[in-house]
């Protein structure tokens, strides 16, 4: 990696991010998909393609990225502290921690 206006370079094994690793025909249509804010309608305007085309494309996408849990689950520590607090009881602590 360089940074080339202030002549900093590191070097290393880097992983680029999932994005990044699309080609740059799915990386336009990913930044489409998300300025037409998900509307497959307007998609299907902007390339002139049909629904399934759009659907499929997103698909084939969508299976190259790993899901990013957005709501993981809280940790144990996390749960033993709010049974403290006595905002949970034992019983949704133990629920909880089960999973």
């Amino acid at each position: 990696m360089r940074l080339a206006d202030s002549g900093i370079a590191i070097e290393g094994g880097f992983e680029l991010p999932q994005l990044a690793q699309l080609t740059v025909e799915d990386q336009v249509f990913v930044t489409a998909f998300v300025r037409c804010h998900g509307s497959i309608k307007e998609m299907e305007r902007i390339f002139g393609v049909s629904y399934p085309t759009i659907k499929s494309r997103l698909n084939r996408i969508t299976q190259m990225l790993d899901f990013v849990e957005t709501d993981p689950a809280p940790s144990r520590a996390d749960v033993i502290d709010r049974l403290r607090r006595g905002e949970i009881d034992a019983q949704q602590a133990l629920s909880e921690l089960d999973g």
